[in-house]
């Protein structure tokens, strides 16, 4: 009898909080800004975090201003960086405002204020298109399930079911695929890693077997556990603040998250805080 193929795949999802995260949300946020303010401004922003430290740099093309310094701390209070003991406080971290405003045109491919329907690309890239039927979002089950952790593990915090956890969070789900007539089936979790930032004090039993009871147990479907399914929660113990031992942060660094969860292509681009000229996140846009 011929043995089954076997393999185990990887994704990995993490919350608003995490640094990466807070980049790419603020790039959206001052893009959403402009294309309210003009809907053909050329936008290109990039975004740096340290604690205590906001840097955002790039340029924008016909918007006259723009106020960088409200717009990075309305996101910080909604994300949830609301409290002096974290890496950034919406209050009092510093924002160094280095964008570039162009309120007039510029020498581009296009310098009318009018889009032609046939406006060419504004720069060079490739983007990629991955879909699968193995959950109705036509997402992979890998990604579908750690960005489902990483929804509930919001949920809790917002909802103050889990009221010490805090918003910088990584989830990652490990699946295994067995052969079945030809295609490769998602048939069991093999295992779930999760670190999340929390308030101190927490003893580390307590925040395992909240975030098993409240989150895991309740975003990962019943049929796909069983009893070797491993959890680790806080495996390297009490994190404190900060998941992942350091609190840094750029745009794009999560291109991954964003998209298939590492099945399929990707072109390299990132999406956050371009606008629909740039091949990178044409297609969110297209969507």
């Amino acid at each position: 009898m011929k043995s089954q193929s076997k393999f185990l795949f990887t994704s990995e999802s993490v919350g608003e909080g995490h640094p990466d995260k807070i980049c790419d949300q603020v790039a959206d946020a001052i893009l959403d800004e402009c294309l309210k303010q003009n809907p053909l401004s050329k936008v290109a922003i990039e975004v740096a975090v340290r604690p205590g430290l906001v840097i955002v740099f790039g340029v924008v093309h016909f918007i006259p201003q723009l106020d960088i310094d409200a717009i990075v701390r309305f996101v910080l209070k909604d994300i949830g960086y609301t409290s002096p003991d974290q890496e950034l406080d919406y209050q009092t971290c510093q924002v160094m405002d280095c964008v570039e405003l162009h309120p007039s045109l510029f020498n581009g491919i296009s310098s009318g204020l009018e889009a032609p329907d046939d406006e060419p690309a504004g720069d060079q890239g490739m983007a990629f298109g991955y879909a699968t039927d193995e959950t109705p979002q036509l997402l992979p089950l890998t990604l579908n399930l750690a960005h489902s952790i990483s929804r509930d593990l919001k949920a809790a915090l917002t909802n103050r079911i889990l009221p010490w956890l805090r918003p910088d969070t990584k989830a990652q789900v490990t699946v295994e695929y067995v052969e079945d007539e030809g295609r490769m089936a998602p048939t069991r979790v093999h295992n779930v890693v999760i670190t999340a930032q929390h308030t101190p004090g927490v003893p580390l039993e307590k925040l395992r077997q909240g975030i098993l009871d409240k989150v895991v147990r309740k975003s990962i479907p019943a049929k796909y556990l069983d009893d070797r399914t491993a959890y680790h929660i806080q495996p390297t113990g009490d994190v404190g603040v900060s998941p992942s031992g350091k609190f840094a942060g750029v745009t794009g660094r999560k291109i991954v998250v964003d998209t298939y969860g590492g099945w399929g292509a990707h072109g390299g681009g990132a999406f956050s805080g371009k606008d629909f000229r740039q091949v990178g996140p044409l297609p969110s846009f297209e969507l």
